[in-house]
């Protein structure tokens, strides 16, 4: 008793809400000022757990870790600091309720009030320039800059016309929420805009949010338009300090008409290897025929410079078999190992990157430290990781494939008929796989390299060979369809039973093959390899965006066109998957 009321003599005089509680939950005792805290009369003896939700358990941990709970009650924020009453394990604890109402106040509106930087830019204004009479562009542009105002004026921000296809806008986060909450509602607003063109306007936003100062905010707006151009346009990317988020991404890339981006890329490529001693040329672990095929031209570049180079390819599985031993026994090509190419690699070797851009993709990470003279070629949407700071970039998301670049690029770099016949039959098969033989993402260009790899030799029917399989592979499609399962919303999905070295052929073919189901608008197949990894294909009509569903899976692709490898069982990947679409 004595105890009690010397312990409610000490509380009495600490000018803060405190209250005793003992091993087993209960209140001791309490000041005067817990009224702060709680609206009720008299909390002694009442169960703290009752009171606040905290087990008594995780009291005590708290106090032995030296961190703190905090606790929301009678409108106003606490921070519960507690303190045994001696040194015993189960001695009474003074929980102290410290009064941080203000500061999160304070917090709150320091956060609601930093500054944001959105960069706009009109993705397609060049070809609009090029496929629209002047009269209408104006009224096109005019119909643009006012959507874009209103929308600035909406969200109380400030906005700045750059040039004809470019705004930089300022604004403070509480009106960015507003914004996300919208999911951008301005990239459906700029695609309803009526054009002459055949294809609609849309826009690419870059976000920059949190940077310790306003330079670095600007800097993370940049990156932000970077990987929102690199993706393809017509979606919103947003950059904090460690985190990514994308919003939009409904439409496919427009195709560029104009093709000096090639002639520039491919005179300067041409200009490096012919300034380096030894070229390595590395594509993506488990390297498909447009990567293959796309290796096999910039060799030929390489060889036509006069430079020796080096294809990297330590393993290959399946479809790819047939190819390589016909490329093999030709005796044009140098093939290595990682072992082999990783002796090779100095700071003056010219690493070449084909069909991918993703330092955890490529077939060996280490060669991407030991020199810094890095070319990337790739057709895919540009993702959160990505090899920084190449000496030349070509990264082109409205190509159907690498080879379609590659092709475009031998073009302007080489003299005429300077492929041979397994080069061109190459490029012309990964250009047939990445379209699903010229169905999807194939352009003017795409016709126009095909043809081109035609008049160099190119065989059709070769290549058709290329994409045969085996009587049983056959069967397993012809399974994996059977037992395929049909969901809401039009999704349609299945699972290759057992390991088959050709599950990335085969899950592609049977997501192709599902999708000419009638009210089908995306599939999604997996299966395993013979190696136990899971890869699934991911194929959409366009409604769907299945880029987004593959790379939330570590992969990436095209918005019609999308694939990953991954850990886990394949029916745990088809179940993800499915919970992404909800």
């Amino acid at each position: 008793m004595a105890k009690i009321l010397f312990e409610k003599e000490i509380s009495s005089k600490i000018p803060l809400p405190v209250c005793i509680i003992n091993s087993k939950g209960k209140v001791v005792s309490a000041n005067e000022h817990i009224g702060d805290v709680f609206i009720y009369d008299g909390i002694e003896d009442a169960d703290f757990f009752a009171l606040t939700g905290i087990k008594t358990s995780d009291l005590y941990s708290k106090v032995d870790e030296g961190t703190h709970f905090f606790l929301e009650r009678n409108g106003k924020q606490f921070k519960l600091i507690i303190s045994r009453e001696s040194g015993e394990e189960d001695a009474n604890l003074l929980v102290f309720f410290y009064d941080i109402t203000n500061f999160e106040n304070l917090k709150d509106r320091y956060n609601d009030e930093r500054v944001c930087v959105l960069r706009i830019v009109i993705d397609n204004y060049d070809e609009f320039e090029a496929s629209t009479l002047p009269e209408m562009r104006m009224r096109i542009t005019a119909a643009a800059d006012s959507v874009i105002r209103q929308w600035a004026a909406k969200n109380e921000g400030s906005i700045n016309k750059l040039n004809n296809s470019q705004y930089v806008m300022y604004c403070q986060y509480s009106h960015l929420e507003n914004i996300i909450e919208n999911k951008f509602g301005i990239l459906d607003e700029i695609r309803q805009i009526e054009t002459e063109a055949d294809f609609p306007m849309s826009l690419s936003i870059g976000v920059g949010v949190g940077g310790k100062n306003l330079i670095t905010t600007e800097e993370y707006s940049r990156a932000a338009m970077d990987l929102a151009r690199g993706r393809g346009g017509d979606q919103a990317v947003i950059k904090r300090v460690s985190k990514i988020e994308y919003y939009g991404g409904k439409m496919q890339t427009v195709e560029k008409g104009n093709k000096g981006k090639s002639r520039v890329i491919a005179h300067a490529l041409k200009q490096l290897i012919e300034q380096s001693k030894k070229v390595i040329i590395m594509g993506h672990v488990h390297p498909d025929m447009d990567c293959f095929g796309s290796a096999l031209g910039i060799h030929r570049l390489c060889a036509m410079c006069g430079r020796t180079a080096y294809i990297l390819l330590d393993e290959v599985i399946g479809s790819l078999q047939e190819i390589y031993e016909q490329a093999k026994e030709s005796d044009n090509y140098i093939f290595v190992n990682n072992k082999k190419a990783e002796s090779l690699a100095d700071e003056d070797t010219l690493l070449i990157i084909v069909d991918t851009h993703r330092p955890s993709y490529v077939e060996n990470r280490n060669l991407l430290t030991m020199t810094e003279r890095i070319v990337v070629i790739d057709h895919h949407r540009k993702a959160e990781d990505y090899v920084e700071n190449p000496i030349l970039s070509y990264i082109e998301s409205y190509a159907s494939s690498t080879a379609e670049l590659v092709s475009e690029i031998l073009q302007y770099a080489a003299p005429k008929k300077t492929l041979i016949k397994l080069e061109a039959e190459a490029l012309l098969a990964g250009m047939t796989i990445d379209t699903n033989r010229f169905a999807v993402k194939t352009g003017v260009r795409t016709f126009e390299a095909a043809a081109w790899l035609r008049r160099s030799g190119a065989d059709t029917a070769e290549v058709k060979r290329f994409f045969q399989t085996d009587l049983e592979a056959f069967k397993i499609r012809a399974k994996c369809i059977a037992a395929a399962d049909f969901h809401e919303k039009g999704v349609a999905t299945s699972i290759c039973e057992g390991c088959n070295e050709d599950a990335q052929v085969v899950n592609s073919q049977v997501a192709d093959e599902l999708l000419t189901i009638k009210d089908i608008k995306a599939s999604f197949v997996a299966g395993r390899t013979s190696q136990g990894k899971t890869v699934i294909s991911a194929r959409s009509l366009g409604e769907i965006n299945v880029q987004v569903i593959m790379e939330k899976l570590g992969g990436g692709g095209h918005l019609t066109t999308a694939g990953a490898q991954v850990d886990g069982s394949p029916e745990e990947v088809i179940e993800k998957v499915l919970e992404l679409l909800k």
